[in-house]
């Protein structure tokens, strides 16, 4: 793969559902800043993005946090957890792009559901339509991601173009962008902290786009600078599109509703159709969710093949050919999370807590495996980097940064029932003489949701 597909790719991971359907909820919480916790969300990831290099260019046949995580401490349980959380986010990831995609499918035929039950069955509705995709069997290929990633990038193109349009034309106030305001009135810090647990859903995917380093030619030397610099195109497309978004609109309007952007499209250009931008976001999320499914059914399936979860997960439909006990699964998690939790920040906030654990493990991993030698060469990241990124990661995970508890509650609820699995498992391993083995990349997969 050449460097510029490459590029299109890991751009394409990481552009998605979280710039499309969150920028108004962090636009809620800081005002007109809200450009600000995207660029700390962006700091965080950069430096995550350095141990992933690492571990990647070390390990090019073995990519993915639970096979790092295995290889690093050895410990099934560890590793179990580590690849059921990978799963949920994943799942968490489709729920937030099904809620998303219901909102602007109403937008796009005026529908006017936003705010009722209609929304939900709409979300259940599409979440089964990707479990029949999924069932049928879906080849992903990097042409595909390409045409998908400049759906996704004309969008946000849009949405900057018309801003920086408005603000040479003078519409708008620019003066927004420098205005702090916290919804309590207290101070910068502990508010932006905040947001930036929500839009550190927008930088997700980079850590999945490493599956791609086997592809590349020179992977140690030029799949670094690749990963580097789609990091930076993001972030600064994602800065632009908020300073658009608050210059055109009032804060607290953007925090309305669940399809900001639709309103930034409508102030800056009223002529334009707005049918139109609502497509787009309804093509950006609903391949975000489909992606992340197949991740996540896959997984499970991968799991039960190394038998840290109940064999009957690893079933393969005898005709199709595809996990159906474990796409039926994933599907039933995703609708008690459209039906039980529903709303965007919620759901997102939940991938972005559970990735953040992830990557500090990961963060961890790197410093632990340094004395693992091998013999080709690799990238290595500046040790002081994986230590900022794991404390980083832990802090952002923590009560202090005013997370919302429903997080915490459904991330435990998830994770307890993985644990429940997981015992039985055991049991059922006992019963049979079964050991489980060391876990592969080819029954793991070294996937991450896509944003």
């Amino acid at each position: 793969m050449g460097p510029w597909l490459l590029l299109l790719f890991i751009v394409g991971d990481i552009l998605g559902t979280g710039i499309y359907a969150l920028t108004g909820k962090v636009a809620a919480q800081v005002g007109g800043v809200v450009w600000l916790p995207f660029l700390v969300a962006f700091a965080v990831a950069v430096i995550t993005a350095f141990s992933y290099l690492e571990l990647v260019t070390k390990y090019p046949k073995a990519a993915g946090a639970a096979l790092y995580t295995h290889k690093a401490f050895g410990v099934h349980f560890i590793t179990f957890i580590v690849a059921f959380a990978v799963m949920c986010s994943g799942i968490t990831s489709a729920s937030t792009a099904s809620r998303a995609f219901a909102v602007n499918l109403s937008k796009a035929f005026n529908l006017g559901w936003e705010g009722t039950g209609a929304i939900v069955m709409l979300s259940l509705a599409f979440m089964a339509l990707v479990a029949i995709v999924n069932f049928r069997g879906v080849g992903e290929s990097v042409k595909a991601n390409v045409v998908l990633t400049c759906v996704e990038l004309t969008g946000l193109l849009i949405v900057i173009f018309i801003g920086l349009s408005a603000i040479a034309g003078g519409q708008g106030d620019v003066s927004r962008v420098t205005q702090f305001h916290a919804p309590d009135g207290g101070g910068v810090f502990w508010p932006v902290i905040a947001a930036t647990t929500l839009a550190f859903f927008a930088m997700v995917g980079f850590e999945d786009s490493v599956n791609m380093a086997e592809e590349t030619k020179e992977p140690s030397r030029i799949f670094p600078k690749i990963l580097l610099a789609g990091l930076l195109m993001t972030g600064l497309i994602y800065v632009l599109v908020s300073i658009s978004a608050v210059t055109l609109v009032e804060p607290a309007q953007l925090g309305e509703g669940e399809a900001p952007l639709l309103k930034v499209v409508e102030a800056g250009a009223p002529g334009f159709p707005l049918w139109i931008f609502a497509f787009i976001t309804v093509f950006a999320v609903a391949n975000s969710a489909l992606i992340n499914m197949l991740m996540a059914s896959r997984l499970v399936y991968g799991m039960a093949r190394e038998h840290v979860l109940p064999p009957v997960l690893g079933k393969v439909h005898a005709g199709r050919r595809t996990p159906f006990v474990a796409i039926g699964f994933t599907t039933l998690l995703a609708f008690g999370l459209i039906t039980f939790v529903g709303n965007v920040p919620d759901l997102g906030g939940t991938t972005a807590f559970l990735l953040l654990c992830v990557f500090t493990i990961v963060n961890i991993a790197v410093l632990v495996l340094r004395k693992d030698k091998v013999a080709h060469d690799h990238f290595t990241a500046p040790t002081i980097l994986p230590l900022i990124g794991a404390v980083c990661c832990g802090f952002l995970t923590g009560p202090w940064t005013g997370r919302n508890p429903n997080e915490y509650r459904i991330a435990g609820i998830l994770l307890a029932l993985g644990i429940a699995l997981w015992v039985v498992t055991v049991l059922i391993n006992r019963a049979t003489g079964m050991r489980p083995a060391a876990p592969t990349m080819e029954e793991l997969g070294g996937g991450g949701p896509v944003n």
